[in-house]
C-alpha cells in the first residue's frame, strides 16, 4: 500500500484562519508587527501582518472598498516594499474594527 501525503498547508492561510478565529490574537499579532514599522530593515513584516489581518477580516477587495481606495493601491501599500499613507493605514484599521494608538517607548526616559 502506497502512503499518500497530504499537501502542505500555507503558513499565510493558517495565520489568517487563526486571526479570524481569535480577535484578541489578531490585535496582539498586529501590535507586535506594527512595532516593526520603526525598523526599515524589517518594515515588510509589519505591512504583511496588516495585510494578513485585512485578509482575515473581509479580504483586501472588501477592505479597499470600505476604505475608499482601489484594490490595486491597497495591494501595493501592503506589499513588502509598500509605503502606505497615514490615511490608508487608518482606513484599513477602521475597516477591520481597530484603531491606531500611541504608547510611550520603554527605552526612552522622559
Amino acid at each position: 500500500m502506497k502512503k499518500e501525503w497530504k499537501a502542505s498547508v500555507s503558513h499565510v492561510e493558517e495565520t489568517i484562519k487563526e486571526l479570524r478565529a481569535d480577535r484578541r490574537f489578531a490585535v496582539e499579532y498586529l501590535k507586535a508587527a506594527l512595532e516593526e514599522l520603526d525598523d526599515p530593515d524589517n518594515r515588510a513584516a509589519g505591512l504583511l501582518a496588516l495585510r494578513d489581518v485585512a485578509e482575515a477580516y473581509g479580504g483586501l477587495g472588501a477592505i479597499a472598498a470600505q476604505a475608499g481606495i482601489s484594490r490595486e493601491a491597497l495591494y501595493r501599500s501592503l506589499s513588502p516594499k509598500g509605503n502606505p499613507t497615514l490615511r490608508t493605514l487608518l482606513a484599513v484599521l477602521k475597516s477591520v474594527g481597530m484603531r491606531l494608538s500611541v504608547e510611550p517607548d520603554k527605552h526612552v526616559h522622559a
